[in-house]
């Protein structure tokens, strides 16, 4: 079994996070990328993901 990349995990993530995967790309996923990489991958986009939240929430209270 091949192993993907870091990047290629976090793309996976982040298409995923928007619910837009082909089925094609899935399956291709599936037999290229570990668990363990998908885990990180999810953990770090949630992470960014809130934070982005957090500032823009902060700058809408500070600026409007």
């Amino acid at each position: 079994m091949r192993k993907g990349g870091n990047t290629k995990a976090a793309l996976a993530v982040f298409w995923s996070f928007f619910g837009v995967r082909r089925r094609q790309d899935y399956d291709a996923d599936a037999q290229s990328l570990t668990p363990a990489q998908v885990i990180v991958a999810g953990l770090i986009g949630a992470a960014v993901f809130v934070l982005a939240m957090f500032l823009l929430v902060y700058l809408a209270i500070r600026f409007l």
